[in-house]
């Protein structure tokens, strides 16, 4: 049965629901020049990107994936991550289980990868899995037994954090997400024995874990931060009649609701395309599921070719890559833009822009355009309204609209209190009235409420 989305009109729900198999994109394979295990990638734009995996194997492109150079890297071990903060700043770290002292090799590169620099982790017997910079100088990385460090100084040396002493304290780490200079969220956790995040408040010097009560079975791989309040993680089990699991949590880490999917697996990723369409790759399953409300209902698809997909990126909402197992490389195909009939053939001239200040504390200004021909009459006070700006949270709950009565075509600006909304992430979007029932015409867009209480 399809579940509805609170808040949202029901002739909009069933245009979105009834098109979703034309709304979502599709993905197609892509030749590269290698058949070893790709674990990793990382674009940082449409163009440039870069695939990491077994064997010391990393391969760029200038070209969105159409041609692909093999780079040295000076290592012939596993490397699970490759994180690059621009077309040349990049790091990736590989896994030395061959010669001791056993543990990181860590490689930096200032040429987008045309050189790069490798030397080990100073501790032993430490094995990260993944790594993260939020600007030139700063960055943290993660792996197992339980670890997390930082640096403050591009990775010349590395501090480790202080993660708390709870039960779940001590579970590898697999991925780390930062909002803001401030809040940062990791996740882990050991297949079949518990599923771990932890948050931190103050800049990655501490980190606390998941009350076990919240905590899932199993590893939770990868995080979408939406907010510093609102959170989401991708999981599951592999195990034949378990189904993919999705963690969130609404209050900034205090508390958690995973939900397991009639769907057999285990999202090693989640990416989102743009504010409301999701994907996740399902491994060894050769399958992705997707979603076009923001993660709360899911539609699986089987792989291009059958292949084994691990983890993936969209650079911007038009452009999205992914890898997997025997070098296994898919790209994104965006949707086609199904027409609509009568009056709003036109809606996809209608513009929205982004709200500004963002994030907001009180106010916030909206500006949309209203193309040739498209003009709004009604009068103030009409119910409904001819159009309005719908505000929605994240769950889909109408929050907050701004009716719009004789408008003209050309630009208009709205600004609506927004004070007595708590802060977290909410979406708006530019809607029509037709015949008692509201269509949009442009968004959504995302609206940040943060006050700084």
């Amino acid at each position: 049965m399809v579940r509805a989305i609170p808040g949202i009109p029901l002739l909009f729900f069933f245009l979105l629901t009834a098109s979703a198999a034309r709304a979502q994109g599709s993905w197609e394979r892509a030749a590269i020049p290698t058949t070893r295990n790709l674990q990793s990638v990382c674009f940082a734009d449409s163009l440039h990107g870069w695939v990491a995996g077994d064997s010391g194997t990393i391969l760029h492109t200038t070209d969105g994936g159409a041609s692909w150079v093999m780079q040295v890297t000076q290592t012939s071990n596993e490397i699970p991550y490759v994180f690059f903060l621009n077309r040349n700043l990049g790091w990736a770290v590989a896994i030395n289980y061959t010669t001791t002292p056993y543990g990181t090799i860590l490689l930096t590169t200032t040429d987008g990868g045309a050189t790069w620099h490798s030397r080990p982790y100073p501790v032993p017997e430490l094995f990260m899995t993944c790594i993260l910079f939020t600007d030139s100088l700063h960055g943290w990385m993660g792996g197992r037994p339980n670890v997390i460090v930082r640096t403050s100084d591009g990775g010349v040396t590395w501090t480790p954090a202080i993660i708390d002493t709870s039960t779940l304290a001590f579970f590898p780490v697999l991925d780390i997400r930062f909002y803001n200079k401030k809040y940062g969220y990791a996740c882990g956790g050991i297949l079949d024995v518990a599923g771990v995040i932890w948050r931190t408040t103050n800049g990655g010097e501490n980190w606390h874990a998941i009350d076990p009560a919240y905590a899932p079975a199993d590893e939770v791989h990868k995080l979408h931060i939406f907010d510093s309040l609102h959170v989401m993680g991708a999981g599951g089990d592999p195990d034949f009649g378990y189904g993919v699991g999705m963690i969130r949590t609404s209050d900034g880490g205090l508390s958690w609701a995973y939900h397991e999917l009639p769907v057999q697996g285990n999202a090693y990723d989640v990416d989102f395309r743009n504010d409301t369409e999701v994907w996740a790759p399902l491994g060894a399953k050769r399958k992705l599921i997707w979603s076009l409300d923001g993660g709360f209902t899911w539609t699986p698809v089987m792989t291009p070719d059958s292949t084994s997909i691990y983890d993936m990126t969209f650079p911007d909402t038009r452009h999205g890559f992914a890898v997997g197992r025997n070098g296994a490389f898919i790209s994104y195909r965006p949707p086609a833009v199904p027409g609509v009939a009568d009056i709003h053939r036109n809606r996809t001239r209608y513009s929205l822009s982004q709200n500004r200040p963002n994030p907001c504390l009180s106010t916030t200004a909206i500006i949309f355009e209203v193309p040739p021909g498209e003009g709004w009459h009604g009068t103030a006070g009409s119910n409904p309204a001819p159009g309005r700006i719908l505000i929605s949270d994240i769950m889909g709950n109408e929050v907050m609209t701004v009716a719009l009565f004789d408008l003209s075509e050309g630009s208009h600006e709205v600004a609506p209190d927004v004070s007595d909304l708590a802060d977290g992430l909410y979406f708006y979007c530019l809607q029509a009235g037709i015949k008692g029932h509201y269509l949009t015409l442009a968004g959504p867009k995302r609206l940040i409420i943060h006050k700084g209480r």
